[in-house]
C-alpha cells in the first residue's frame, strides 16, 4: 500500500536536506536507509522507522520550484500506514514546524 504525504513549505533551503542532515532524526525512531544526489535537485531520501509495528519506508523528494516536500509512504505486509505516517507528521511538526504551511495526506 502507498500513501502520499505532501507538505507545502515556506521559501528557503531544501526541507529534504534538512531532514537528511537532522542529528535528532534518530531520537524520533527514524533512520536513513538510502540517499541519492544529496544536495542536488531532484534528489531523494529513503527513511525507515525503527519503532515497533512500523513496517515500510518513506521516500522523500523536494521540489524547490513549488516548495513541496513529497513523501511516499510504502507499507508491505501487515504494516499499518497510519502509524508510520503519524510518527512522521509528528516529527515534521516538532522539528520543521516553522517551514510548514500545509500537510495533506492522500491515501493510495
Amino acid at each position: 500500500m502507498q500513501t502520499l504525504v505532501q507538505v507545502v513549505c515556506t521559501p528557503g533551503l531544501s526541507v529534504r536536506d534538512a531532514i537528511a542532515n537532522d542529528r535528532k532524526l534518530d531520537a524520533h525512531d527514524f533512520e536513513i536507509v538510502l540517499e541519492r544526489k544529496a544536495g542536488r535537485s531532484p534528489g531523494w531520501t529513503k527513511l525507515r522507522s525503527r519503532a515497533e509495528s512500523r513496517r515500510g519506508s518513506i521516500n522523500i523528494q523536494w521540489n524547490a520550484a513549488t516548495r513541496v516536500l513529497s513523501c511516499r509512504v510504502v507499507n508491505k505486509g501487515h504494516g499499518k500506514p497510519n502509524l508510520i505516517i503519524g510518527d512522521f507528521v509528528n516529527y515534521l511538526m516538532r522539528r520543521h514546524r516553522r517551514r510548514i504551511r500545509v500537510i495533506a495526506v492522500l491515501p493510495g
